[in-house]
């Protein structure tokens, strides 16, 4: 490796300049994080990168040009070390949110809810990139809904992790199927990474529109119709779910099930759906019921918020990978 090289490239942090209006302030940034494990540390210089922060959110998106350097620096890993890194995962984690990639019936532009169809090929394409871009993210547990086009989400995009760990679903429908699921092993369980399965983080319900066209929809009902129908927040289709009854569901789910496990320090990975992960992302970021209806989620982008003294603060979406990409995001997390 050409580590010279890569030295005279690396800049130095320099914070933002506060400024009146949210916006880019390109400043030259340098990040790192430790393997404790591998026992070898990586700095990243973000070169003529920027940093868009965003004072109603309190948030900020670092922002890195593809002229960005990497250098790995041999350092030993004392056995003290992990005692500051430790203290530092129970104070923060991640949460990261993926929208499942495209499904079979997203690309016969279908109304799907909550019929169950896999991923087309561009889907498992998405779910593998959407892994890429988190790779370098830790991960301790995941949930996903309890439909197969985003569990295939979840497993795809596990594939692409530096820690090679294995996803492993949780099944308690029965006591004999928890007893037959068990590990017994200690070191394969180690390897392995918890995932539950929730039928509360489902899409929502669409009701008599399930299987139909969306262009034929509109031009039986009225575009004006249909569009109530997929965009208010509190008005449901034809024996369906409006977004407010899908927010109660996933909303009451995570505040029960996953923000507790944030707290105590887990890295958390939710693989749900449009209006599911509309409805928590409602929640995490305080919007109103007419801020949300305007929200629009991608298929297979993850986004990425910290978990910090009781409170969410989204770093926005993970940068496409790169092959000298190390990313910022990673910075203060310790892979075990």
């Amino acid at each position: 490796m050409a580590a010279t090289t890569l030295y005279q490239s690396v800049g130095t942090l320099q914070s933002c300049r506060n400024n009146v209006n949210s916006g880019l302030c390109p400043d030259y940034g340098h990040v790192s994080f430790r393997s404790v494990s591998k026992g070898f540390k990586v700095d990243v210089g973000l070169l003529r990168g920027g940093s868009f922060c965003s004072r109603k959110r309190s948030s900020c998106v670092i922002q890195a040009s593809a002229s960005q350097a990497m250098v790995f620096d041999e350092a030993s890993a004392p056995s003290s070390a992990t005692t500051s890194d430790s203290n530092k995962k129970t104070s923060e984690a991640a949460l990261i949110l993926i929208r499942h990639g495209e499904s079979m019936w997203n690309e016969k532009n279908l109304f799907t809810g909550c019929v169950d169809v896999p991923l087309t090929t561009k889907g498992v394409e998405e779910a593998v990139e959407a892994g890429k871009r988190i790779s370098n993210i830790p991960v301790d547990m995941i949930y996903t809904s309890a439909l197969i086009r985003a569990q295939m989400t979840a497993m795809l995009a596990m594939t692409q992790h530096r820690r090679k760990k294995v996803p492993t679903i949780i099944h308690e429908e029965s006591e004999q199927a928890g007893a037959w699921s068990q590990i017994f092993s200690e070191d394969t369980n180690m390897q392995c990474i918890p995932v539950v399965t929730a039928w509360q983080l489902n899409e929502r319900m669409y009701g008599e529109l399930q299987g139909l066209n969306k262009q034929e929809t509109a031009d039986k009902y009225g575009s004006e119709q249909v569009h109530e129908w997929r965009r208010s927040y509190d008005i449901p289709p034809p024996n369906g779910e409006s977004l407010e009854m899908c927010a109660e569901r996933a909303v009451a789910y995570f505040t029960e099930h996953i923000e507790p496990q944030l707290a105590s320090g887990k890295n958390i990975m939710i693989a749900a759906h449009g209006n599911s992960l509309r409805s928590i992302i409602m929640y995490l970021d305080k919007l109103t019921s007419q801020e949300v209806i305007s929200l629009e989620l991608a298929t297979g982008i993850p986004m990425l918020y910290i978990f910090k003294e009781g409170r969410f603060i989204r770093r926005g979406s993970p940068p496409a990978p790169t092959e000298a990409t190390v990313y910022a995001y990673t910075k203060g997390f310790a892979f075990s």
